[in-house]
C-alpha cells in the first residue's frame, strides 16, 4: 500500500501500541494527538510525522491537511474514544452531543475529506466501537447508543466505499488506558472487572492494536464491514 496511515487518539493506550507495531514493519504513519508533549515524544520514539489537534475543534481537518502537505493516505485508525458513564436520570441532550462530538462526526468528516485519496490507494479504515453496545450494561446508556452509531456507519460506508475502500470496527471490552484509571485504579474493582471475562483478565493497547494492525494491512484485503470483539469473550461466552 502506497502512502501513510493516519492513526487519531496515536498517544492513547491503542493508538500508542498501534503506532509502534506499524513502525515495526516499516509501514509510514502520521500520528494525530492533541496533547502537544505526548504526541511530540511519540513521533521522536518513532520517526513518524505528527499534528497536534483535538479533533472537536472544527477547523482540526484544515491542521492536518496542511501538515499532510498532499501526501498520499493508505490507510486511517480512529483510536480516539471516551468513557461517558450516568444513570439515565442524569444523562441530558449535551451528554449526547458531546459524546458524538468525538465519537463519530470527526470520523464522517476525515471520510468525507480523504475518500478519493482513499479510493485511490485500495485503503482500509479501522474504527473503534465497545463491548457494551452488544452487552447491556448499567449507566451506559450515553456512549452505547454513540458508538453504535459508530458500527451502523462501518457496515454503511462498507457498502458504498467497496470495492476501494475497506472498513472495519474493533470493539474491545475494558482495558487498561489512561481513561479507564478512575475505573481500573481500584484494584478489587479491577479485579471483579477481570472475572467477568472468560479469558479472566482486562484488556491491553496491545490486543486491540494487534487486530488493527491487520486490519490495515493487505492480509486481510477480503475483510470488509465486520464488527470484530477483542474482548476476552465478554460479549459471547458466559
Amino acid at each position: 500500500m502506497a502512502g501513510k496511515i493516519l492513526i487519531f487518539g496515536a498517544t492513547g493506550a491503542v493508538g500508542s501500541s498501534l503506532s509502534k507495531l506499524l513502525n515495526s514493519s516499516s509501514r509510514e504513519i502520521h500520528l494525530i494527538g492533541k496533547n502537544e508533549e505526548e504526541v511530540s515524544k511519540l513521533s521522536e520514539e518513532t520517526g513518524a510525522s505528527h499534528s497536534v489537534v483535538d479533533v472537536t475543534d472544527p477547523s482540526f481537518i484544515e491542521k492536518i491537511d496542511s501538515d499532510l502537505q498532499n501526501m498520499d493516505i493508505s490507510g486511517i485508525a480512529y483510536c480516539v474514544g471516551s468513557i461517558d458513564l450516568k444513570p439515565i436520570n442524569l444523562v441530558s441532550k449535551k451528554d449526547y452531543l458531546k459524546s458524538f462530538d468525538l465519537n463519530l462526526f470527526p470520523i464522517v468528516e476525515i471520510i468525507k475529506k480523504y475518500k478519493d485519496n482513499l479510493k485511490k490507494n485500495k485503503s482500509s479504515i479501522v474504527v473503534f466501537s465497545t463491548v457494551a453496545v452488544k452487552q447491556g450494561f448499567p449507566n451506559h446508556s450515553i456512549i452505547s447508543p454513540v458508538k453504535a452509531s459508530l458500527e451502523g456507519l462501518t457496515v454503511s460506508l462498507a457498502a458504498e466505499l467497496a470495492p476501494s475502500v475497506r472498513i472495519n470496527c474493533i470493539a474491545p471490552s475494558l482495558s487498561n488506558s489512561k481513561m479507564a484509571g478512575r475505573i481500573l485504579g481500584n484494584s478489587k474493582i479491577a479485579e471483579g472487572i477481570a472475572k467477568q471475562h472468560p479469558l479472566k483478565r482486562v484488556g491491553e493497547g496491545q490486543d486491540s492494536a494487534a487486530l488493527a494492525k491487520f486490519l490495515l494491512s493487505e492480509e486481510s484485503s477480503w475483510i470488509t464491514g465486520q464488527i470484530i470483539g477483542v474482548d476476552g469473550g465478554r460479549s459471547n461466552v458466559g
